[in-house]
């Protein structure tokens, strides 16, 4: 009998999906320390002088009422900004799905079951900690979500060189977290349906793919087809984010001949940075303003209802996924890459807790009755995404000088021929390329080393 197959958990990637993580959580990196600054810039507005212009702001409404579109700005950063950030969002699982790390089913349960374990883990807490307190059970999804680019951010900030393994891990936990949280919105936070706007909104989205699809690729019929679908999917009652996930997932993943690349990974190369430069850190800057004075942080640890997402995104978030990648490697035949360890999973899990965007958005849908609690659970999204920053920054740090080998390795080009040693190490050219380099090497030591004997022989031409 044939022994049976085992999977690497945390392999090394291919080299085209290498390059394409490395592109995207640069953009990613940029974007999130953008979001830093927005979020740093709302606090300051909202806890000083300026606080009543802000609100003034925020609170500032235009659109056509005819429509359903006559929104407060807040509203329109929530329910039009962040469709690009979903939108993009879309496209990535339609990648992931296609030819990256979820095209395989064997090999995309190991994420998978980390990612769900990661979002059913922090309900659970939220739900244990409400319940035994007597808190209400409306914010149960809050803490559910994690935060690529605030994520990413951090890691910018205390400069850990995280291996190319543990990066995809992370960008595609985010991305089955992103998927997982649109679904929370449709199904759980949508009131009442408008059955006619959503048939009219799903009839976009036909034509839609059937125009990307018949090779149509003019903006100038995407972009206003685009916000029709987004806003009678607004006016239907289904959250607006769900059109740019569903526009995204119509998007073809694959190149036919004569292109050299697919329409989907041009359309996000360019949506990218106006999602992580603009859309993202915009949402952010007009629902991170919330009070951080003493009572509100002490409302935070005593609160059910805010103390609940603490635990949730720094205890939940990572025992979800730590213990969830560690039962799918203990019960399946997957095995964890042997160049890392427990610990960086661990790490990487704890870095997960960083729930910002998704989770902000969905604390604004929980309590929409009821501002000062929004506001409250605001806080405890600031309060536990910083704490799960800082628990994942020490493990990061107590790791990284492993890290950087593993990086150092990962780069290194000996042959100087574009392309890391790592990926042709089985070539035959490559070795013959590598005979070659270290010939050469040995020859120029080999005449150093005459010349430094010549010169201690008092003999200035060893030739």
């Amino acid at each position: 009998m044939a022994a049976p197959i085992r999977r690497t958990f945390l392999n090394r990637l291919s080299l085209p999906e290498r390059n394409f993580v490395a592109d995207a959580l640069r953009t990613e990196t940029v974007g999130g320390v953008l979001l830093l600054v927005a979020a740093i810039a709302a606090l300051i507005l909202a806890n000083t002088p300026l606080s009543g212009f802000y609100h003034d702001i925020k609170d500032a409404s235009f659109g056509p009422e005819s429509l359903h579109l006559h929104l407060s700005v807040a509203a329109w950063a929530q329910d039009g900004l962040l469709t690009i950030f979903f939108f993009v969002a879309g496209i990535e699982l339609k990648r992931e799905l296609v030819s990256g790390e979820l095209r395989d089913p064997r090999a995309a349960a190991l994420p998978v079951v980390a990612a769900v374990c990661g979002m059913a883990a922090p309900a659970l807490v939220d739900v244990v900690v409400n319940a035994s307190s007597g808190g209400s059970l409306s914010g149960w999804a809050v803490p559910t979500a994690t935060d690529i680019a605030f994520a990413l951010a951090v890691l910018a900030v205390i400069g850990t060189a995280l291996p190319s393994a543990l990066r995809a891990f992370l960008l595609t936990l985010a991305v089955v977290d992103d998927l997982l949280a649109i679904l929370i919105i449709a199904i759980f936070f949508t009131q009442e349906i408008d059955f006619l706007a959503l048939g009219l909104s799903v009839a976009g989205l036909a034509v839609f793919w059937l125009l990307h699809h018949k090779g149509v690729r003019g903006w100038y019929v995407f972009v206003p087809l685009g916000v029709v679908i987004w806003a009678l999917m607004h006016a239907s009652g289904v959250h607006a984010t769900v059109a740019g996930v569903a526009m995204g997932l119509m998007l073809r993943c694959t190149v036919r001949e004569g292109e050299e690349h697919s329409p989907a990974e041009t359309i996000e190369h360019r949506v990218r940075p106006l999602s992580a430069g603009l859309a993202v850190p915009l949402f952010a800057l007009f629902a991170a303003g919330v009070s951080v004075s003493g009572p509100a942080i002490h409302d935070v640890f005593t609160k059910p209802e805010t103390l609940g997402v603490v635990l949730g995104l720094v205890v939940g978030k990572t025992l979800g996924i730590f213990g969830g990648s560690w039962l799918a490697v203990r019960f399946t035949k997957a095995e964890l890459n042997k160049d890392l360890q427990w610990a960086d999973v661990l790490a990487v899990a704890a870095l997960a807790g960083i729930g910002f965007t998704v989770s902000l958005l969905i604390g604004e849908l929980a309590f929409p009755n009821d501002p000062a609690l929004t506001d409250e659970v605001k806080a405890a999204v600031l309060t536990g995404s910083v704490l799960a920053a800082l628990v994942a920054g020490v493990l990061l740090k107590l790791r990284n000088n492993r890290y950087q080998k593993l990086c150092a390795e990962e780069d290194r080009d000996e042959d100087l021929d574009g392309i890391p040693d790592v990926y042709e190490q089985d070539d035959p050219a490559y070795h013959l390329r590598m005979a070659a380099i270290l010939e050469a090497k040995a020859a120029e030591h080999r005449r150093l080393a005459e010349v430094a004997a010549a010169k201690d022989s008092g003999d200035d031409d060893p030739a």
